[in-house]
């Protein structure tokens, strides 16, 4: 079986891009790294790993998503990747990109969806008194964080947990969910 070509977009530093690019199996490899932010530390991180990586800066585009998603699709599809892989990139994908990779698109979200879409999962676990959290990766539809759940990872909330401490033990787990379901889903494809 030939391993399944997978981009990684980030926006940030890359702590799950490591996770991905650390991660010892046989079903997928990073071939491609693209940050919409131009200096995002991950972009380091992934030349470190002997990875390509590309800043594709959104700014220039202004308003208009579309164009540039349909310019991320082309540098993806000149590069024949298979699977794109979401890693903290920090923008809300037009129905024209997740259309083009549906079934393709996965992204881990910090909450046990359909738990707390969105933002600041975190504290709005805390604020409704919930007993436990975690992380779930999911494949990307229109909807935000409501596509196909490929797996999750639950932990406990311990008293006098804040969001903080929250946010760095759940980042634990997606270090260690994110590789397995992407593997299961590069396999499956």
């Amino acid at each position: 079986m030939s391993k399944k070509r997978v981009a990684v977009l980030i926006s940030g530093r890359g702590s799950n891009l490591q996770a991905l690019l650390d991660a010892e199996q046989n079903a997928y490899e990073i071939a491609l790294v693209v940050s919409n932010v131009p200096t995002a530390a991950g972009l380091d991180r992934a030349r470190a790993a002997g990875v390509e990586a590309i800043a594709l800066d959104h700014k220039p585009y202004g308003k208009n998503r579309e164009a540039f998603e349909r310019d991320l699709d082309a540098l993806l599809v000149q590069r024949n990747i298979e699977i794109v892989a979401l890693a903290g990139f920090m923008r809300v994908l037009t129905p024209f990109f997740v259309n083009a990779w549906r079934g393709r698109l996965v992204n881990i979200h910090p909450s046990l969806l359909p738990k707390y879409p969105g933002v600041n999962t975190h504290a709005r676990a805390l604020e409704a008194g919930e007993s436990e959290h975690g992380c779930t990766v999911h494949l990307v539809v229109e909807e935000v964080d409501s596509g196909e759940i490929l797996g999750q990872a639950h932990m406990p909330i311990l008293p006098g947990d804040t969001p903080e401490a929250l946010a760095s033990r759940v980042l634990a787990l997606e270090h260690e969910l994110y590789p397995r379901c992407l593997a299961e889903l590069a396999a499956r494809l």
